[in-house]
């Protein structure tokens, strides 16, 4: 049995398609990103360059679909097909011209089917850790051990929203990194509240902005799923990219053309994080929402 699932985030659209063998995940037979930026023109509604580009990656995805034979399908909306005006719009012309049916989902959902899927390929333990996910239009935090979710919450704040609404010069201004932690500190008061209930000294990554930091970072251990990271190395990574423009950021090895713009913000949101929770570790978790979809209709 073949399954497919789509991930539409506001920034990317992945595509994973896995062969059952085993109750695991390890068979993948297809994995393929899009750099779609729905939310290029800002959350509130989808522009139309990226309206079509949508359509485009759907199309090829609904091809891979089809060339690999997958009966078992499924496809998620996140942040931007949730809040932008013509998400729904978007959603419907999906099921009425490539025939794929779209499932919006809360941001609770989401930040359930992260734990679910990050589970799979990081070794939680007893210790609670702060799961992350940052999503082009929302993050979710999840404090979680490898039996329970003590909590979890999306907020907002995805890279595409803060880099459009404060990142305005190059490189950052001293005054917009200002903003944007006075926005994180009105809108994250709920994580910081259950913060001081619960510690977790190792924040777990999942998607695209960790996949970066892997990249670019000393690693301190790697498995075939996860990686970790000494969270001291992260701070000079962070003082050299916000010091960077838009050029230099296009040339360094390790940051993907496609993160160029808004890795900035996301940095500065994972920085202030480590602080906030007083962070002594980093872990990059190579599963995230979609694995975590896939895991749930394998053991269904």
């Amino acid at each position: 049995m073949k399954y497919a699932v789509i991930d539409l985030g506001t920034n990317t659209f992945h595509l994973l398609i896995i062969e059952r063998a085993t109750t695991d995940l390890s068979n993948e037979i297809y994995r393929e990103r899009i750099f779609v930026k729905l939310a290029e023109d800002g959350i509130g509604k989808i522009g139309k360059n990226a309206y079509q580009r949508g359509l485009q990656a759907l199309t090829h995805f609904q091809k891979k679909i089809t060339e690999h034979q997958v009966k078992k399908i499924k496809a998620f909306g996140t942040a931007a097909l949730r809040t932008a005006s013509n998400g729904k719009e978007f959603v419907n012309e999906v099921q009425s011209k490539i025939g794929l049916t779209i499932q919006l989902i809360s941001g609770s959902e989401e930040a359930r089917l992260i734990h679910l899927g990050v589970n799979q390929a990081v070794e939680l333990g007893d210790e609670k850790g702060l799961i992350m996910d940052i999503g082009g239009g929302s993050v979710e935090f999840i404090i979680a051990d490898k039996n329970n979710v003590f909590w979890a919450e999306s907020f907002p704040i995805g890279v595409a929203v803060i880099h459009n609404v404060f990142h305005k010069k190059e490189p950052i201004h001293p005054a917009e990194i200002e903003m944007i932690h006075a926005h994180f500190e009105a809108t994250l008061q709920p994580l910081f509240k259950v913060l001081k209930k619960y510690k977790t000294p190792c924040l777990v990554g999942a998607s695209g902005t960790f996949d970066v930091l892997e990249n670019l970072l000393p690693l301190l251990h790697k498995t075939d799923l996860s990686v970790s990271i000494d969270v001291k190395n992260f701070f000079p990574l962070y003082h050299k990219v916000i010091k960077m423009n838009m050029e230099e950021r296009r040339s360094e090895e390790g940051i993907p053309l496609s993160r160029a713009d808004m890795i900035v913000v996301a940095l500065v949101l994972v920085n202030f994080i480590i602080k906030k929770a007083e962070i002594k570790k980093i872990m990059v978790s190579a599963y995230a929402m979609k694995e975590g979809i896939l895991w749930e209709m394998v053991e269904s």
